[in-house]
């Protein structure tokens, strides 16, 4: 059993919307500056908007498709905890892969370092509990 697909992929789309605000939003008035659309433009030599768009199908679509058909069954706990955990292996993938490919070093290393990263690890942890808690419990009714 898995939690429904569409469910899944609003989840991982609000929870797009409120990680993205956060670090738009929040992060600069700590100071640090956090634009993954700027990043992911830059990286694929597309520009923001498009780097924007990835980030949304990343965040609403892979992501969430990830969460449903590979960790949702392995995860302890209710769906929002489970997609906190969640939150947390995204944040991983992100520290360890994404950010030094992007130029942004190894857990925010050339970004800002550990205050980066760990604004980075709150929004992932708002995202998955937005995504855990949209998707739900198992349901049968997918589309």
């Amino acid at each position: 059993m898995k939690p429904n697909i569409g469910k899944a992929i609003l989840g991982g789309f609000v929870g797009t919307i409120i990680l993205t605000l956060l670090t738009q939003c929040a992060a600069p008035m700590t100071g640090q500056k956090m634009d993954m659309a700027a990043k992911l433009g830059d990286m694929t030599g597309t520009g923001r908007l498009a780097g924007m768009m990835m980030h949304f199908m990343i965040g609403s679509v892979v992501l969430a498709l990830i969460y449903v058909f590979v960790l949702f069954r392995f995860l302890p706990g209710r769906p929002w905890a489970k997609g906190v955990i969640c939150g947390v292996i995204f944040w991983l993938g992100l520290e360890i892969a994404m950010m030094p490919m992007m130029g942004g070093g190894f857990f925010s290393s050339q970004m800002g370092g550990m205050k980066v990263a760990m604004a980075a690890m709150i929004a992932h942890l708002v995202y998955g509990a937005a995504l855990g808690s949209i998707a739900g419990t198992a349901d049968l009714k997918q589309f």
